[in-house]
Order: structure tokens, then C-alpha cells, then sequence
């Protein structure tokens, strides 16, 4: 599936006052990096924000948000958010709160030895 460009374009915007944004293409999208470490993906019809563990639970009894599952293994701290919970400015904008107050405290990923 393409990537959605119009909810790339709003994240765009919504990290565009940031001074260290990188977008890289990761999970069949627009991973967007934010001081080196993972925020938001986009990708078809949903966003995938990296938040605090600790409110996990709560995140995902929302309506059009479900944990991240790849290969059978569910991520706590990684959602889904489908099109229709981020429909509104201020919908869309609570999600990107929450992904940026992570990226503060979260850990980077270990680089990678290059062979």
C-alpha cells in the first residue's frame, strides 16, 4: 500500500518547528525520526506513534487505536491510530503530544556495526 501523503504532510507540519527531524522510509512508510530516535509513522490509512509505555493501556482503549503486532509480538508503547481518530486538528494533535513527550525520555536504538 502507498503511503498516505496527506497525513505525511500533517505530521510534516505538526514537527516542522522541531530542529532535528529525519524521514526515513521504514514499516511499509515515513518513519519520522525525531532526535535520532522513532516518533511517528506513516502509512496508509493510519499513523504509528511511539509513546510511554506506562499510559499504554489507556491509549488503546480508544476508539481507531490498537497496540502494534509484527510477527506475532505485541509492542508495548507502539499504536496504531487509524484516519478516523486523528480526523480533527485537535485529535490528530493530542496523538503527536503524546509521541513528542515520549521522544524526550525515550532511548535510542543501538546503532547498527556496519560488516
Amino acid at each position: 500500500m502507498p503511503v498516505n501523503e496527506k497525513l505525511a504532510q500533517r505530521v510534516r507540519e505538526a514537527l516542522a518547528h522541531l530542529p532535528k527531524v529525519q524521514e526515513k522510509k521504514m514499516f511499509r512508510g515515513i518513519t519520522f525520526m525525531v532526535n535520532g530516535k522513532m516518533c511517528i509513522s506513516v502509512s496508509a490509512d493510519r499513523i504509528m506513534c511511539r509513546i510511554d509505555p506506562v499510559i499504554h493501556d489507556d491509549a488503546v482503549e480508544k476508539e481507531n487505536v490498537e497496540t502494534v503486532t509484527m510477527g506475532g509480538r505485541q509492542y508495548r508503547g507502539y499504536v496504531y491510530v487509524y484516519e478516523d481518530a486523528i480526523k480533527s486538528k485537535k485529535d490528530f494533535d493530542y496523538w503527536v503530544k503524546l509521541a513528542l513527550d515520549f521522544n524526550k525520555t525515550a532511548k535510542a536504538s543501538p546503532k547498527k556495526k556496519k560488516k
